[in-house]
């Protein structure tokens, strides 16, 4: 366990690093690739100390992500542990501007300095540089359908929202350290609450370790993927006694209500689900003491103004679908991006009328709650009816054979495209008649919503394509079906 005063000490060390020894300036980039370790909370502080921008990167790039990285936002050091240093090696001579590598490790390696000899010849007191509020903080590297990752920055004020914990709460929040809502959720969101970070440095998710975890640590709040419970809900969750959990959370892609009605019934806890994304931080939620409706996200948060918007930025009546937009005008909120660094078109385009339009489709109903559709590009248009692909991703999960699925749209000479469901089986329905099942997943799925949504071509898969932070690839699957891969 770390307290607050020796994340101070050791923050100030590593600043006096990074302002002293590697000669970094207040707005030079700073590229960090470490897993679930503390000196990566600690680059984080040192480098709100010195004005540093941090541009974090998951542990699974490969070696020419890591060079167009480099190369794109000119970042004057990386910071990064013993199984990437290889691949820095072989691109660093293509990165002029790369100046220092930081090896995390108890070992030395040629062409690096070690960050424990640095910190052990520098001094503990350091002045932190004045920062404006919207001064650039963090840029992280967010992936469209088309082209390269876009630099998302975000400045000093981005990330001022803070969760519904206390400074008694233990926090345990799995997402991998390259992603914005490891930012939000590990860092900046419980230690504005005073709340305490739970580390786990686990490399890959493995669901019996999860759960033991949460059995065995005084863990108050979780938070993971939907992805996560969804592999959860497959084991005996009920033979672990979770003592000190009382708040688990979800985010990054629409929760199915089967899977959050199983966790509650082994668990006796709920899942609340949040929305953001990278260039936004929290956009909506159901927040602690909302009614929980099974589908929906929840309201709009705190910063910002959310509303069903047509193309042309008009907002549209409760009920009815269109683009899930954030007001910018007057008033620009405080935590929505500063840009895509380096592409004023990229960014313009976000921008429709007197909104940010965050490239979701839903719904708001009556009482405020958002319900979401699917991406822009994932709804599907089958003789002339517009489907969501997670409404019948819903129906499908309530049937007991099927463990995960994912919904695109197929092509057919009659109505334009059809309703595809590529299906992951649970293992006791692996063995059984395929022809059959097909059959009985498509008659489910017409009993459980409208009978037009259902699948009219089944695919069963060992396993769907997802990122590296599990959120299911549809666009893979998508041009998979239109023959563009």
């Amino acid at each position: 366990m770390k307290l607050f005063e020796e994340l101070g000490f050791h923050s100030r060390k590593l600043a006096n690093v990074l302002s002293g020894l590697c000669q970094l300036n207040m707005r030079d980039r700073l590229f960090l690739i470490l897993p679930r370790i503390p000196e990566w909370w600690l680059v984080n502080i040192a480098c709100l100390r010195t004005g540093t921008v941090l541009l974090p990167g998951t542990s699974q790039l490969t070696a020419r992500d890591i060079l167009h990285r480099l190369q794109t936002s000119g970042a004057k050091c990386i910071i990064t542990d013993e199984s990437i240093a290889p691949l820095v090696e072989d691109v660093a001579s293509q990165c002029p501007s790369l100046q220092s590598k930081i090896l995390v490790s108890n070992r030395n390696r040629d062409g690096w300095r070690n960050l424990g000899d640095l910190m052990n010849n520098v001094a503990s007191d350091h002045e932190c540089v004045e920062t404006r509020s919207d001064d650039p903080m963090t840029i992280f590297f967010t992936s469209g359908t088309t082209g390269l990752p876009k630099m998302t920055q975000h400045s000093h004020c981005s990330y001022g929202i803070g969760l519904t914990v206390n400074d008694q709460d233990v926090l345990w929040n799995t997402s991998d350290t390259g992603w914005a809502k490891s930012a939000w959720s590990s860092v900046y969101a419980p230690w504005i609450q005073g709340a305490c970070v739970f580390i786990h440095h686990m490399p890959r998710f493995d669901s019996s370790t999860v759960l033991t975890t949460l059995s065995s640590y005084p863990i108050s709040t979780f938070c993971t993927a939907p992805t996560a419970y969804r592999m959860l809900v497959q084991e005996d969750v009920a033979k672990y006694k979770f003592k000190s959990l009382q708040h688990c959370l979800c985010a990054g892609e629409p929760i199915n209500p089967e899977v959050m009605k199983k966790w509650r019934e082994a668990t006796g806890l709920d899942i609340y689900e949040g929305y953001g994304q990278t260039e936004t931080v929290l956009v909506a939620a159901t927040f602690k003491g909302m009614k929980i409706k099974p589908g929906s996200f929840g309201k709009a948060s705190p910063a910002y103004d959310v509303q069903v918007v047509d193309d042309d930025g008009a907002v549209l009546p409760r009920g009815e679908e269109g683009n899930l937009a954030i007001r910018v005008k007057p008033l620009k909120p405080f935590s929505l991006f500063t840009e895509y660094t380096g592409d004023p078109v990229k960014t313009e385009e976000c921008y429709r009328g007197d909104f940010y339009l965050t490239g979701d489709r839903g719904v708001m109903d009556e009482d405020g709650y958002l319900w979401f559709v699917g991406r822009a590009d994932d709804v599907i248009l089958s003789a002339g009816y517009r489907i969501g692909p997670f409404e019948v991703e819903n129906a499908l999960i309530e049937h007991e054979a099927v463990a995960e699925s994912a919904v695109v749209g197929s092509p057919d000479p009659i109505r334009g495209e059809v309703v595809k469901a590529f299906v992951v089986l649970t293992p006791e329905y692996r063995s059984h008649d395929k022809e059959q099942l097909v059959k009985d997943l498509k008659t489910h799925v017409k009993k459980m919503t409208s009978p037009y949504k259902y699948p009219r071509k089944v695919e069963f898969v060992e396993q769907l394509p997802k990122t590296i932070s599990g959120k299911i690839r549809r666009v893979e699957l998508r041009k998979r079906e239109w023959g563009q891969i």
